[in-house]
């Protein structure tokens, strides 16, 4: 039968067993969210903190960011197709993927699954690491990019990262590319760039990661939800499980979900303050 995606708190989560609060702790652990599992344990709340987070003062226009309903969140990998269609990404390269901390030892428990893109942090450690300047954090918006004629490879930042959220693009290529289809002569919206993809041209060779789809930016640096510029994995999430949004704006959706619920970020001991939360 098919699930109803207007009401999937209750299609994803009422059939299995509910994960207690001993294993929730667990797998925060295994994911890397070390210090929120021994805050959690303690009987601390950190909505608090995360709305204090949310708020904070910034010289950003924008503070853009993501909230993940992990409750939502069934695994289906919707997102990272959608990336990989819109930002045309190469084999290896991908933008969002979905992990899973797999399943309790009882019947019929409810895996957690987590989509990571790249966090867009506040402090980002891989700007901190390019020795040419290539990846930097955009003033206007928060958002980090790279500057594809800038970068010299040296992945500096891939080991900086401590969300894994950064690829090489080594030069492979999928089937309808390498054949020079009509398909191959389709350039990639990214950057609002629109680069054709050519052996020994940028982005092969460069560093790459996720861009929040800012090509999808109108020119005062907007998105429009109902217009369909919207990153594209939270556009097309099948459980509605990705939110995204303004974090400067405290109607926004993202920041009412941080008032609302109990939200979490992974290895937030680092001091990296990432732009995405998830709901427990």
């Amino acid at each position: 039968m098919t699930p109803d995606l207007d009401n999937a708190d209750e299609t994803i989560v009422q059939t299995p067993r509910a994960v207690d609060r001993r294993e929730m702790l667990d797998r925060l652990v295994k994911l890397g969210a070390a210090s929120l599992a021994v805050a959690l344990a303690c009987g601390s709340s950190l909505a608090p903190i995360a709305r204090a987070a949310a708020a904070g003062a910034t010289s950003q226009k924008y503070r853009y960011g993501m909230v993940v309903d992990t409750k939502r969140c069934v695994g289906c990998k919707s997102c990272m197709v959608a990336c990989k269609a819109e930002n045309k990404t190469p084999p290896g390269v991908s933008y969002t993927v979905v992990v899973e901390n797999g399943f309790g030892e009882r019947p019929g428990d409810r895996p957690l699954f987590l989509t990571k893109p790249c966090f867009h942090c506040q402090e980002p450690a891989c700007t901190k690491v390019c020795p040419v300047g290539a990846t930097y954090k955009r003033k206007q918006d928060g958002i980090v990019v790279i500057d594809y004629d800038r970068c010299i490879g040296c992945r500096y930042c891939i080991v900086a990262c401590p969300y894994q959220a950064r690829y090489f693009d080594f030069g492979e290529n999928y089937p309808a590319t390498s054949d020079k289809t009509a398909y191959a002569g389709i350039p990639s919206p990214e950057y609002g760039q629109f680069r054709t993809r050519e052996d020994g041209q940028s982005p092969i060779g460069n560093v790459r990661k996720c861009t929040f789809c800012l090509h999808l930016q109108d020119s005062e640096g907007k998105y429009d939800k109902a217009a369909g510029r919207w990153p594209a994995c939270a556009k097309t999430c099948t459980g509605k499980a990705i939110h995204f949004g303004d974090f400067n704006d405290p109607q926004s959706e993202v920041s009412l979900l941080l008032a609302a619920r109990q939200p979490v970020r992974l290895k937030e001991e680092l001091g990296t303050e990432p732009n995405v939360y998830y709901l427990l």
